[in-house]
């Protein structure tokens, strides 16, 4: 989905697009930042037990040029979404929502003693300025094999929902995590019907031995069908080696499906902005 940009409202949220699953967004006075990884072209993310992965793509800012944040929300703690950027350049003080597993070791171990651990369908609130955003923990899952889930970190999903304090919201934004499509998925949409954007991790991630660890482009057009948002924002593809669905595979899926008109096509580094008026999404 793209067009002409909309004007300037003051009840719309802002996304920009910095990279793999980094997106930042201002809604108002309040801005969180996703997954943040700031590793540059040819640098390796290290994701566990010797594995490394080569980032392929820049990042469209550094730690450094970011706003103030009023929080960050991880979906899990690997290299290629908490990489040592984060880690060391990062306001230690800025709220981090994330799983138990991650919290634990952020805490601990690299002093961001503002992280919450959000078990599934649990939630907080961040508040800035007389808006807010409540942030629901979702299910995930990162492998489909049960071998593999004990040696990869929990993940999980979030909703977003953007509002005035203490009103109801007025925009909701999913943020899949590195899951790959299963069941456990569906209550998302009995819980929280008609999203108005999905940002979807893609990428097809595959380790040694062929298993594939993140949803690729025919599992990413499955979940917009059964979630049904609005519009859905692709990312976490092109990134890195271990990414071996290219976008193009998602585009011709979500077509095929009749889910193209949904698909908003921004770009690494580029901006869209959804409006609460009538949920539409436009490149900014």
């Amino acid at each position: 989905m793209s067009g002409t940009p909309v004007g300037p409202t003051d009840d719309a949220l802002d996304l920009h697009f910095i990279g793999n699953a980094t997106v930042l967004l201002r809604y108002g006075p309040l801005t969180l930042l996703t997954d943040p990884n700031f590793l540059h072209r040819g640098q390796y993310a290290h994701l566990g037990y010797g594995l490394v992965s080569r980032r392929l793509t820049e990042p469209a800012l550094a730690p450094q040029d970011l706003p103030g944040l009023d929080g960050i929300v991880l979906s899990h703690l690997h290299g290629d979404h908490w990489d040592r950027q984060a880690r060391r350049h990062l306001d230690h003080a800025t709220p981090v929502v994330t799983t138990p597993h991650a919290a634990r070791r952020l805490k601990v171990f690299q002093g961001f003693e503002r992280t919450a651990g959000l078990r599934t369908w649990r939630g907080l609130t961040l508040e800035h300025g007389g808006v807010q955003a409540r942030i629901t923990a979702l299910p995930g899952r990162h492998a489909g094999q049960r071998v593999l889930r004990g040696l990869l970190p929990p993940v999980m999903g979030s909703m977003l929902e953007f509002g005035p304090a203490g009103r109801q919201p007025r925009l909701r934004l999913y943020l899949s995590g590195d899951t790959l499509v299963y069941d456990g998925l569906d209550e998302i949409a009995r819980r929280f019907p008609a999203a108005d954007l999905a940002v979807l991790h893609l990428g097809g991630t595959t380790l040694p031995g062929g298993f594939v660890v993140t949803m690729d482009g025919a599992q990413g057009a499955e979940l917009s069908r059964r979630l049904a948002p609005r519009a859905v924002l692709p990312v976490h593809y092109h990134d890195y080696t271990v990414m071996r669905s290219p976008l193009s595979d998602f585009l011709a899926e979500a077509e095929r499906l009749g889910l193209g008109d949904r698909i908003v096509h921004c770009p690494h580094g580029g901006r869209a902005r959804l409006t609460a008026a009538d949920g539409a999404v436009a490149l900014a």
